[in-house]
């Protein structure tokens, strides 16, 4: 069966009774608009009629009519093959709405599929598709039966030729034929490149809504102005043909030079002498150009939001020469049809002489039709063979034709000369034009001329062979030309091959090298003389194969283009290709994102802190964008950056009342809304800080200060940080902590000393704030600074969307996917059982579905009227584990893709000819059928389709046997925590519970190091039994204080250039110990005592050279009386204790100098006494960190001896450079300085990504230099003022603030104030 009788819709099965009971062409329908569907071939002329061959005259095609018997019953060619044809003149243009098909009577034979050609001149056919795609129609499946196909549109001409694609395989091609239809009238006029109309339209009363220009054109020519409209102020609008593309431009100014600004362009091949209907469509914010059925949208230029047309010049620009014309010297030649402004028919106006119309030069209203034979070259077996002239005889000829092409490569001419033993290829390689002489026993002559050949254009090649020189020119002028003193001896014997060779051809007369031609000819010249290409086609001159001969069949795949998201569409003869790039997609038509949605997604994937690009929609039109994603350990925080997160000082100034301010985001208006409707949470630091500046109770009751915040242009606020909307507070006045308790803010209490009002605006529908406005600053003294900190959410409600099927018989449903030309879905499942279906969504005949086929594999199923089409992908792992699971399926016009988890994609190709819409119309089903079959049981979670998130949990509340969200995440995502960190459950996702890890950061990753000096020493000291039982919070390290080891694991990394060095000392009450350090000799020991009685023993590793400065890594495990070491990647060591083997009531972990060491021999006292310099990272003592206690956890059993410094040296690599803190170091400012003052630093970061926060502290007193001093240790970038005034009252205010450049890198704390 053909792969078209798939698709039967608008087919109709007609009897021959009916098709004779319809009425006459004309006698239907007395309503204002007739039914298009008149018979037209009904009572048509004999000499309508013509074929390719008749089997005999009684088989003609005037015998070619529905439900006639005359003659043999129908037409049949002489031979059957898919060279014949069947052609119907109409007599006129005509409206063509349906075709219907009928086998010959009384016989086997019929068609079963054909090709649709129409023309207005009997010659350059136009093949007529469905979608854009598919050209071959279903045809029948009997000799009796009538199928009937209604065109999508209808079609617009006088000729209709069908050709034979498939028939009955037991009979031969047999056929009857009736077309449906209508009379078309249209009113034309043609232009011959020096003639115009000028159209005055004056000015109307009143503006319309809407401008409408529609028309029709046709032309042979490349380029020309087809419409010049001037309005008021000398401004412009231009619409010009430019290398077959339609393009609007807008010009400024009569007296302007500029050649204008393109505003859009469409379409593409439009010099091919059939007509295309245009539409310019001016409305009050956009402009609408049609060009056939590609629609492009522009903004109307400001300029033209008040413009009207007051001239139109049609076919040339008319600007008596003070606007630089878009196209020079080059004016519109071919044919224009009912030009229309509005509902004003110009070309009629200009047929009766109206006075709004003036003509100019030889505009006929008629359309001249140059004939011009073109030839399609489309198959890998196509080639044309056309015998030498009688003239040549001394190697004189000039050869020449006009291409062509999409593809860079082909072999357009071949011949042999058999005379001097030499072969000539004339040919495209990398879109240049060669031209290549192999002679036998010499080296190749090559030459080569042009470039950029396969743009789609035509272009004149010439091979010139005079008995001085070779040539080949590309384009007259506009080409290249290359020469050579070779003539080439061709006569009339020779045998001229284009395009490509036959194929059981000698090879002694053809041969091709290179890849086959396919692309379009025409005016092929031998000697001047123009070859009849219609008598080819005839088989009455040289020989063909393979060749559409009278039309050029070339497609532009790019126009429009199928690439999404900007990606850039290059083509060949039978497909296209978007490079992605640049674009932020994948996929063949860059429809699917690189980048995650959110941060929370970023993180699940085990991502870091760090800049990355989001993209909240997924495939959906929102561009990506780069943010900064903090991720903390509970949380994974998207901040988002703004031109100013600075903390901004403002001067009183009497010249001015107010100050105002306006924040521009590195988010696009699209984005921001996008960030916060997705997150759970987001949040914005709103701080005013002030002296004799009021905030928001003015005595008139109008607030001083507010801030406008919202989507789009937002709305104004009248509230502060911290505070409710609508409420006209600040967040003192909501805890009545205010300091005047008369008002709701601190600033309003007009004090003459600093205070503020800070706080979080966490209300989703007011952020972010847009802009500020802060008044009472024109008083003396009035002094204010805010500060409006980055937007930062958190929570991704769509990447935990999840729903539970409980049953079989179970499923959710939605309206119907649209996804006709790209469709993308992901998700994640996760389930016990072995299959299941995940989605489906049907048709009348197209579907789609995604299910679970077996424990290992997922089937991706769908049907776009080529037949159904399954992409299956097998894993080499269970999917029924009970584990998250994620699958990405997308279907487009070029190809399908499953991809499941990390396993490789499996893609299918498209048809190349073939259906390209999915049309569906039921509803969509998740997690089972509409039969209720084959229903999935599990956890379908973050269902995206063309990245539109579908609530699942919402529509789980109401619906049976499913139930909204989905627990337990850790099986999945335990595998992200690391070095010993616990998978902690939470009821959206997990986090990292490093409680029991020497590490911390979100994911257990980041090391605990310290810089230590011989003075530093660390003692980790275990607790007693009963102290663990007084207190319930006690360290989980206190069950060892009275517990017997019979093995230990010891891990930690090391940085030294001590030897010998004494890295971590474990000792017990009983005076046993465990000694781990390097020896004299560079070498790792450990020494265990596990016996006050028995001696030491030494285990000495053999790995090298350990105190060389540089990061190594130990891991130590014991297990009774087997040691297991290794060190870095070295191969791991084994060893064996000789003695005791129990670890008894272990007393202290001590890390660097060892205070007290009684039991220790001489030897190992003065090591330990000597203490440790270098880099200590990551040590841990069984489920004990003693490191990361003594930096990080205060209280904790842990005494600190000297000045502990916590760095990043245990770091074996720097951090990546996006996920490193930035810092600025600025310098102190001058002058003198009022205490309490907020100071405000004067040089602002230039990024808008990672912003910097300035901020100031004020020490007033000699005595606090010291606690400054223990802030910079702890906070690594703080301001000290040279200057410091006379310390302040008891009460008086001083407000530290951190100077961190980058304030996203760690999480905001709760802003204090802190009292001196």
């Amino acid at each position: 069966m053909p792969f078209w009788s798939k698709r039967l819709a608008g087919i109709t099965a007609l009897t021959g009774s009916l098709l004779l009971l319809m009425p006459p062409l004309g006698s239907c329908g007395t309503g204002a608009e007739e039914a298009c569907d008149n018979p037209l071939v009904f009572n048509l002329p004999p000499s309508s009629f013509r074929s390719s061959s008749q089997l005999s005259s009684s088989h003609g095609p005037v015998f070619a009519k529905v439900n006639r018997r005359e003659g043999a019953g129908g037409w049949s060619p002489l031979v059957s093959d898919r060279y014949q044809w069947l052609e119907v003149d109409l007599g006129r243009r005509t409206q063509i709405t349906a075709v219907a098909t009928q086998g010959r009577y009384g016989s086997s034979d019929w068609l079963t599929g054909y090709l649709l050609m129409f023309s207005d001149t009997g010659h350059n056919w136009r093949q007529h598709r469905q979608e854009d795609s598919l050209g071959a129609f279903p045809g029948n499946s009997n000799a009796d039966t009538v199928v009937q196909y209604k065109l999508e549109q209808a079609v617009i001409a006088r000729y209709l030729r069908l050709i034979p694609l498939d028939w009955n395989p037991t009979g031969r091609i047999g056929l009857r034929l009736e077309i449906y239809g209508c009379r078309y009238t249209s009113d034309v006029a043609n232009f011959d490149s020096s003639s115009s109309l000028i159209i005055r339209l004056g000015v109307r009363p009143s503006r319309t809504t809407m401008e409408v220009i529609s028309l029709k054109f046709k032309t042979l020519k490349n380029s020309g102005t087809l419409l010049h409209a001037v309005g008021q102020r000398d401004h412009s609008l231009t619409l010009v043909l430019q290398k077959g593309r339609l393009l609007l431009y807008h010009q400024q100014g009569m007296s302007s030079s500029s050649s204008g600004q393109l505003l859009v362009s469409v379409g593409s091949l439009l010099d091919d002498q059939h007509w295309h209907h245009v539409k310019l469509e001016r409305l009050s914010t956009h402009l609408n150009l049609t060009v056939d059925k590609n629609t492009q949208q522009v903004h109307t230029p400001a300029e033209l939001s008040h413009w009207d047309i007051h001239q139109l010049s049609v076919g040339a620009v008319q600007s008596h020469g003070l606007q630089k014309p878009i196209l020079s010297n080059k004016n519109f030649h071919g044919c224009l049809e009912n030009l229309l402004y509005n509902d004003l028919n110009l070309i009629n106006l200009a047929k009766q002489n109206n006075h709004q119309v003036t003509v100019v030069g030889n505009v006929t209203f008629s359309c001249a039709e140059p004939v011009s034979v073109a030839v399609t070259f489309a198959h890998s077996q196509s080639f044309l063979q056309l015998p030498g002239l009688m003239s040549w005889s001394s190697g004189v000829f000039v050869i020449a034709l006009e291409f062509r092409t999409w593809n860079k490569l082909g072999l357009l001419l071949t011949f042999d000369l058999p005379q001097i033993e030499s072969t000539v290829w004339l040919y495209l390689n990398e879109a240049r034009l060669r031209l290549r002489v192999n002679k036998v026993g010499r080296a190749p002559l090559e030459l080569s001329a042009g470039s950029g050949l396969n743009d789609g254009q035509w272009h004149l090649v010439e091979m010139n062979s005079r008995q001085d020189r070779l040539s080949i020119t590309v384009d007259k002028d506009e080409g290249a030309t290359a020469h050579t003193s070779i003539p080439l001896p061709l006569t009339a014997e020779s045998k001229l091959f284009f395009g490509g060779c036959p194929v059981q051809q000698s090879s002694q007369e053809c041969r091709n090298p290179f890849n086959m031609f396919q692309g379009c000819v025409r005016l092929l010249t031998l000697d001047g003389q123009t070859v009849d290409l219609i008598k080819v086609q005839q088989r009455l001159l040289g020989n063909y194969s393979h060749l559409q001969i009278d039309m050029c069949g070339i497609i532009d795949r790019c126009s429009p283009s199928h690439c999404e998201h900007g990606g850039r569409c290059t083509q060949s003869w039978s497909t296209f290709h978007c490079n992605c790039s640049t674009s932020g997609y994948r996929g063949a038509t860059c429809h699917s994102s690189t980048y995650e949605q959110s941060c929370e997604a970023y993180k699940h994937k085990g991502n870091t802190s760090g800049h990355y690009y989001i993209d909240v929609d997924g495939s959906g039109p929102i561009k990506p964008q780069l943010v900064y994603c903090n991720m903390t350990e509970d949380t994974a925080w998207m901040v988002i950056q703004h031109n100013n997160t600075e903390l901004t000082r403002v001067h009183s100034s009497p010249e001015s009342t107010r100050h105002s301010a306006h924040f521009d985001y590195a988010s696009e208006e699209e984005q921001l809304a996008a960030v916060i409707s997705q997150s759970e949470h987001c949040e914005q630091e709103l701080s005013y800080h002030c002296r004799r500046s009021r905030l928001l109770n003015a005595p008139e009751g109008a607030p001083f200060s507010w801030w406008v915040g919202g989507p789009d242009r937002g709305q104004v606020q009248t509230y502060w940080g911290g505070a409710q909307p609508g409420s006209h507070q600040c967040h003192c006045g909501l805890q009545d902590s205010c300091l005047d308790s008369n008002y709701f803010c601190n600033c309003d209490a007009d004090y003459d000393e600093w205070a503020n009002d800070s706080g979080l605006l966490t209300h989703k529908e007011s952020l972010p704030v847009r802009s500020l406005v802060v008044g009472d600053i024109q008083r003396p003294g009035s002094e204010a600074a805010y500060r409006v900190g980055p937007l930062r959410c958190h929570g991704d409600k769509n990447f935990w969307n999840a729903a539970f099927f409980d049953r079989e018989t179970s499923y959710l449903h939605f309206p119907t996917f649209h996804g006709e030309l790209n469709a993308d879905i992901s998700f994640l499942f996760k389930t016990t059982s072995s299959s299941g279906v995940f989605l489906e969504n049907l048709g009348i005949k197209d579907f789609i579905r995604i299910e679970l086929s077996s424990s290992s594999e997922v089937v991706f199923s769908f049907d776009v009227g080529n037949g159904p089409l399954e992409v299956r992908v097998e894993t080499s792992i269970p999917l029924n584990d009970n584990r998250w699971h994620s699958v990405r399926a997308e279907r487009n016009v070029k190809e399908a893709l499953l991809r499941v988890d990390e396993f490789p994609a499996t893609t299918k190709g498209a048809p190349a000819d073939g259906h390209i819409h999915l049309q569906l119309n039921s509803q969509l089903f998740i997690g089972g059928t509409a039969s209720r079959q084959k229903g999935f049981l599990g956890c379908i979670r973050s269902l995206q389709l063309n990245g539109i998130t579908l609530d699942l949990e919402e529509r789980a509340k109401i619906t049976p046997g499913v139930r909204p969200g989905c627990p337990g995440h850790c099986s999945s995502y335990s595998y992200l925590c690391q070095n010993q960190g616990l998978c902690a459950e939470k009821a959206k996702g997990f986090s990292c519970d490093c409680g029991q890890s020497a590490y911390t950061g979100a994911f257990c990753h980041k090391e605990v190091s310290a810089n230590f000096k011989s003075t530093v020493s660390v003692t980790y000291v275990l607790k007693d039994p009963y102290e663990v039982s007084m207190n319930s919070s006690a360290w989980p390290s206190s069950i060892y204080s009275d517990m017997t080891l019979r093995g230990e694991n010891i891990s930690l990394s090391f940085r030294t250039l001590q030897s010998p060095a004494l890295l971590l000392y474990v000792n017990s009450i009983y005076r046993e110990f465990l000694a781990l350090l390097i020896n004299k000799h560079d070498e790792l020991e450990l020494r265990y005592k596990l016996h006050s009685g028995r001696d030491v023993e030494v285990l000495s590793s053999r790995v090298m050279n350990l105190a060389d400065g540089r990061l190594h890594t130990v891991n130590i495990r014991r297990l009774a009386d087997t040691v297991f070491v290794q060190i870095d990647q070295n191969a791991q060591e084994d060893f064996n204790l000789t003695s005791y083997v129990e670890f008894s009531n272990i007393k202290s972990i001590i890390l660097g100098r060892v205070q007290q060491s009684d039991e220790l021999d001489a030897e190992l006292a003065g090591l330990a006494s000597l203490g440790f310099t270098g880099c200590l990272s990551a040590v841990r003592f069984n489920s004990i960190s003693p490191l990361k206690a003594a930096l990080m956890h205060s209280g904790s059993p842990v005494t600190v001896t000297g000045p502990l410094v916590q760095s990043s040296c245990g770091s074996s690599s720097p951090a990546k450079p996006y996920t490193a803190e930035t810092t600025h170091s600025l310098s102190e400012q001058p002058g003198s300085v009022d205490p309490g003052q907020p100071l405000v630093n004067a040089m602002r970061s230039d990024s808008a990504l990672i912003g910097g926060v300035i901020a100031v502290v004020i020490f007033v007193v000699v005595s606090a230099l010291a606690i400054m001093a223990r802030f910079i240790c702890s906070r690594k970038e703080t301001y000290r003022n040279q200057e410091v005034k006379a310390a302040q009252s008891e009460g008086s205010h001083e407000f530290p603030f951190s100077s961190q450049a980058d304030r996203q890198s760690t999480p905001r704390e709760n802003q204090k104030e802190y009292f001196i």
